[in-house]
């Protein structure tokens, strides 16, 4: 199995809101975005995926929030923008745009330094 990562990076504010209605106050990062492909053979070019093609995918998920509040993207109203939900939007974008031969191993996001969430499906 060959598997490669790309990761991109973004601005974007957030705020989080608790199950008892109280919000912290709205925060900006610098977002990291890591997203990991894996497939059992690589193509005739001898990759598994084009990282140039991987990266611009992400930048266009991210760009609906990159420079802004993440709660403006539609998703983002109805589920809080903690670390742990943006990388499963990221991962549930991302994953019909590739082809079934390859497999969406993981999206992880890293909020700040030391502070990250992945996500995976479970097959």
């Amino acid at each position: 199995m060959f598997v490669i990562s790309v990761e991109i990076t973004f601005n974007a504010e957030h705020q989080l809101t608790f199950a008892d209605g109280s919000t912290e106050a709205i925060h900006s990062h610098n977002w990291a975005v890591t997203a990991a492909l894996s497939r059992r053979k690589t193509d005739e070019n001898g990759l598994v995926f084009d990282f140039r093609i991987l990266k611009k995918m992400l930048r266009e998920i991210v760009a609906e929030f990159e420079n802004g509040k993440i709660e403006n993207a539609a998703y983002f109203k109805k589920n809080n923008a903690s670390a742990e939900n943006v990388a499963g939007y990221i991962y549930e974008k991302l994953k019909p745009r590739l082809e079934p031969i390859i497999s969406l191993e993981y999206v992880e996001v890293l909020e700040s330094p030391g502070c990250r969430a992945k996500y995976t499906a479970l097959v």
